[in-house]
């Protein structure tokens, strides 16, 4: 064997090994397009391979979804108590649109003004405070947890 044959060998053994990386990953848990590139690029088996490629691959046999990615995600981070703001910050890190995130978070059926008042009573018990030095650290809490403004004073109005 040439060393030519031998790097196409190779080539396609990496390949062949980035493709199940990826499958692997993608059964663990979805992920987006951005994620699972910084993931696989990492891997000193990805060095001469075109992972857009690969990507893509994985696009059109379905393995690699946004729309189902961004619906787990934002499924998981509202049973963490999280509101619409962090939500979609952390989607933004993670390489999606604001259209689709807009889009997804406006077609979720979630009542953000009941998840906030239900973080607020499970941290602080069901009675509003009368004093500003506790009403504002338990906004505060609500505004680091990804509520925005508008939600937080209908809470305490």
């Amino acid at each position: 064997m040439n060393t030519d044959t031998l790097d196409l060998c190779n080539q396609k053994d990496n390949y062949a090994r980035c493709l199940n990386s990826a499958i692997y990953s993608l059964a663990m848990r979805e992920h987006s397009r951005l994620e699972l590139y910084n993931k696989l690029k990492k891997k000193d088996y990805s060095k001469n391979i075109d992972l857009n490629i690969l990507l893509d691959e994985l696009e059109e046999n379905d393995y690699l979804n946004e729309k189902r990615f961004i619906d787990s995600f934002i499924r998981s981070r509202i049973e963490r108590g999280q509101g619409s703001n962090k939500i979609s910050y952390e989607l933004k890190k993670r390489g999606i649109e604001s259209t689709l995130i807009g889009t997804a978070l406006n077609s979720s059926s979630i009542d953000w003004l009941n998840l906030a008042s239900q973080q607020r009573i499970k941290k602080f018990g069901n009675t509003l405070p009368d004093d500003y030095k506790i009403k504002a650290k338990q906004m505060r809490f609500l505004s680091a947890r990804g509520f925005n403004s508008e939600i937080i004073r209908s809470i305490f109005n």
